[in-house]
């Protein structure tokens, strides 16, 4: 357990990096949706060169057809993608109205108590787990955790509509793209039992990539393309980093549940944020000691799960 706890780790870690590099491409886009797709694409293209050169990863993308022709891998499992074009469109449309902050904790909120509903119900290829109090702790620890590591962040913005209750419903879009971050994991996880990793990967990246264009045909009818496109390599390199972390995802489900998975990555983005703020002169004591709650979460979650 302890080497998916690690992995877990270093999944949120990767996470915690590419927010980083795809927040900038945004920011030079002025368009989110422009770089998780610009995102999506290296990945995608990098996966089609790998596989293109490499017959045993092509191999994995066989077994997966043969096993959903044969009914041993449900197609609707091949979907997983969805829910990383959904999760784009939620921060597209509600972090200009109810902020970063509410955001981070309705996400992380829907993951972690959906989390425990996907291990009972055993979609991840460690089959169930039961929902005991402990695990439920843990999950309400890591999201406290999470609270008072956004609570340190600007208020957010309010909705131009002076309809008081707008916030409050659009809170419902991050739960269900928090709770589809979980219900990803798991299948993902079934697809690389099947096909490995990788072929998991790429099966995700193309159904996640073809989502965001045909949203990106949407939002190019109404704003057109941007206006210049950014020169610096390394902000093309979150794709990259997104098929490291999904394929290692998809992996480490199968160790550790999709509860574990989900503490360990929110901890690896949490301690991750918490360093590169400190290089940057901006080490907060109150995100410190919202690193040491999860990290208590991951602890109690991994005693219950023994």
């Amino acid at each position: 357990m302890s080497i998916g706890l690690g992995f877990g780790f270093c999944i949120g870690a990767g996470v915690a990096v590419q927010g980083r590099i795809n927040g900038a491409l945004g920011a030079r886009l002025a368009d989110g949706i422009a770089a998780a797709t610009v995102s999506f694409g290296t990945g995608f293209v990098a996966l089609l060169v790998a596989f293109a050169v490499s017959p045993s990863l092509r191999a994995g993308v066989t077994k997966v057809r043969i096993a959903v022709s044969q009914g041993g891998l449900p197609a609707w499992q091949l979907l997983g993608g969805l829910c990383g074009a959904f999760f784009v469109a939620a921060q597209g449309l509600t972090i200009a109205a109810i902020g970063v902050t509410a955001f981070t904790v309705a996400v992380v909120a829907g993951q972690l108590l959906s989390s425990l509903v996907v291990d009972r119900l055993g979609l991840a290829p460690n089959g169930r787990t039961p929902i005991t109090p402990w695990r439920i702790f843990a999950a309400a620890l890591g999201i406290t955790g999470v609270v008072l590591s956004a609570g340190g962040s600007s208020a957010p913005a309010t909705v131009a509509t002076g309809v008081p209750d707008i916030p409050a419903l659009l809170i419902v879009l991050p739960a269900l793209a928090g709770i589809g971050l979980a219900w990803q994991q798991a299948i993902n996880g079934r697809v690389g039992a099947t096909g490995g990793p990788f072929t998991a990967t790429l099966i995700n990246f193309a159904v996640g990539l073809t989502a965001l264009l045909l949203l990106d045909l949407y939002t190019l009818s109404t704003t057109g393309l941007p206006t210049e496109f950014p020169t610096n390599p390394w902000l093309y390199t979150g794709g990259l980093i997104g098929v490291a972390f999904i394929a290692l995802a998809a992996v480490t489900v199968g160790m550790i549940g999709v509860l574990l998975l989900g503490l360990t990555s929110v901890a690896g983005q949490l301690v991750t944020a918490v360093l590169l703020d400190a290089v940057e002169t901006k080490l907060s004591p109150t995100a410190t000691l919202s690193c040491v709650i999860v990290l208590c979460a991951v602890v109690v979650a991994s005693r219950a799960s023994r």
